[in-house]
């Protein structure tokens, strides 16, 4: 099986980074909206663990994924907490609803499953038309500095009472020229019912500091206001050069 098939076991993988994520949403939102309770939008939900922690908040949320799995799951997770959401099935590269958000936003690397750069133009011309004049975008993502290695290897192990699952994300391939790379994601998650294991190759773009700058630069519905790491420390504002790594972007339709 592929990781995105269980939603739920990969969403226990990343569930140690919800509450830092809202807090940093909500303080991004009041610093430059003026209120911590924006009308969201998320791109790409996974399993939904940032849309049921928005939507616990008594924020008005609305997500997306292109995986039945995953939009199955959040709503699943929501009528288990007795919490209201829109979630819907649809293209990261092609989106349209008929309101206007303030705030919408994309964490953990999905918008590196945009491949070409086509694709990527396409999803932040999508995600500016969802939201309102002045309205912000929050994009998380890696990026690579020019020195770094070609070959990598990750593993964390995250708990939840007798659930316990651990990731390894592997790269496999990596070609500067194209800008792409494949990377595995191995899953074990040890369960009451018994071991599940499964593993995911995804090709993902990859973007220097410069690289991303140019794509911005292409679309002009947005303006850069700060950037973050993965700290999600809304007052520590990072410059966007060759040392940053993970990298959050808080950007402000014009």
């Amino acid at each position: 099986m592929e990781c995105y098939d269980r939603p739920d076991l990969w969403d226990l993988a990343f569930s140690d980074e919800t509450v830092f994520e809202a807090d940093f949403l909500q303080a991004v939102a009041t610093k430059w909206l003026g209120t911590d309770r924006p009308t969201v939008l998320e791109t790409g939900c996974g399993g939904g663990r940032q849309t049921v922690e928005l939507a616990r908040r008594g924020l008005s949320v609305t997500a997306f994924d292109l995986n039945p799995s995953c939009v199955r799951q959040t709503q699943r997770q929501l009528r288990r907490r007795g919490l209201t959401a829109g979630v819907h099935t649809a293209d990261m590269t092609d989106f349209r609803f008929p309101q206007t958000f303030d705030l919408a936003h994309c964490l953990v690397n999905t918008f590196r499953h945009l491949t070409s750069e086509q694709a990527a133009r396409s999803h932040l011309q999508s995600a500016a038309a969802a939201l309102r004049r002045g309205g912000l975008y929050v994009l998380g993502f890696h990026l690579l500095p020019p020195d770094a290695a070609e070959d990598d290897c990750e593993r964390w192990t995250v708990r939840n009472g007798r659930r316990r699952v651990t990731v390894t994300v592997r790269v496999l391939d990596f070609n500067r020229r194209t800008r792409l790379e494949t990377v595995r994601f191995s899953l074990k998650a040890d369960l009451p019912t018994g071991i599940i294991r499964l593993r995911s190759d995804h090709v993902l773009r990859i973007y220097r500091a410069d690289q991303f700058r140019r794509l911005l630069a292409s679309v002009p519905e947005f303006e850069l206001l700060s950037v973050h790491d993965f700290c999600y420390e809304p007052d520590n504002c990072l410059p966007l050069n060759d040392q940053l790594g993970d990298a959050v972007f808080v950007l402000r339709r014009r």
